[in-house]
């Protein structure tokens, strides 16, 4: 019988160090994140700094956990799996150095991996997937559609070209003076109202690209708009109102895009692909399309989880990727030429 392939994967490219243990590609062995929003919370946001602190605190208590949970050894291990960019520069180093470290210290295969195409492949670890296919990334930092043609070839169709729809989520809770992280709080709020306000939608006409900026900017002035004027909005009302505009443009353009390039599957990535009403929004309507296959993660792949990351690494490994040992943190790496 043919030896199962397990790979280590590595994450530490924000706010949470992760490591987990993935079996030939599809199967979650372990899985062990920890968190560091309590650490964040006071300040509204992630402060890199902190962020890499922590991730040195945690890295060999998630390493152990993760082998612990998946019952095996460094020697089990057939290559280290690790998020290469992007990120914060100083929280990759982290993730970065240790992979190098453990696989000299075991002479086992490195793979550097593209942090979003981690989340893509995260949903490798729900169904197989289906080319072409079509990924709807949408994180803090990312809002993009990606088409692929096969395992390991990303073509960026539409990307964001100011904020990022997490971006604008966290933004708007901020100035409705909602915890961090804001995306979430801002989902609740947005089922306990009815959208009563016309807020703009940026729609970039003849392309794939979205924009966030001008619809953050309009929150704000309409919140501030009404202060002057003595009149109350309702935070459920705002929030609802903001999640129908982002939510209008992201399921458009992403039907659009599926219809145009005739995918076989569409996919969400990304931590708001863990937002109730984009997972809803595009369920429905995606229903009439029997054609198309909707993939959408559970929870705890949605947010950043290293998994995805074992999960793209298995691929990478299998198409005979290696990383040397000189291989660094890339805050700027490029999702179409990370497979090259």
């Amino acid at each position: 019988m043919e030896k199962d392939q397990l790979i280590l994967g590595i994450e530490t490219s924000c706010d949470e160090t992760a490591a987990a243990v993935i079996k030939n590609g599809t199967e979650i062995l372990s899985n062990a994140v920890a968190s560091q929003i309590e650490s964040h919370k006071r300040f509204g946001g992630v402060v890199p700094e902190i962020a890499s602190r922590h991730h040195v605190e945690q890295m060999t208590i998630v390493l152990e956990e993760a082998l612990t949970q998946a019952g095996i050894t460094y020697e089990d291990i057939d290559a280290i799996a690790v998020t290469e960019g992007p990120g914060l520069v100083g929280a990759l180093l982290i993730g970065v150095n240790a992979a190098k470290a453990i696989a000299f210290a075991h002479n086992i295969p490195l793979v550097g991996v593209h942090h979003i195409a981690g989340h893509i492949y995260a949903n490798r670890l729900v169904t197989e997937l289906k080319f072409p296919s079509l990924s709807l990334v949408v994180s803090g930092g990312h809002t993009e559609l990606v088409l692929m043609e096969a395992h390991g070839e990303f073509t960026v169709i539409g990307e964001t070209r100011d904020d990022a729809a997490g971006e604008a989520y966290d933004k708007v809770a901020r100035t409705l003076n909602l915890p961090y992280p804001g995306g979430p709080h801002i989902d609740r709020l947005a089922h306990e109202g009815t959208p009563g306000l016309n807020l703009p939608r940026a729609w970039l006409e003849g392309t794939y690209d979205f924009s966030f900026s001008g619809l953050k900017s309009a929150v704000i002035n309409t919140l501030h708009n009404a202060e002057q004027r003595g009149e109350k909005i309702e935070p459920a009302v705002l929030a609802a109102s903001f999640q129908e505009s982002v939510i209008d443009v992201l399921v458009t353009k992403t039907l659009r895009a599926a219809k145009a390039y005739h995918v076989r599957q569409v996919m969400l990535a990304g931590g708001v692909a863990a937002n109730k009403g984009l997972r809803a929004a595009l369920s429905g309507a995606f229903e009439e399309f029997t054609d198309v296959e909707l993939v959408i993660p559970p929870l705890y792949l949605c947010t950043d989880n290293a998994a995805m990351i074992g999960a793209a690494g298995s691929m990478l490994f299998q198409k005979g990727k290696r990383s040397s040992l000189a291989l660094n943190g890339n805050p700027g790496l490029d999702i179409e030429q990370s497979f090259n």
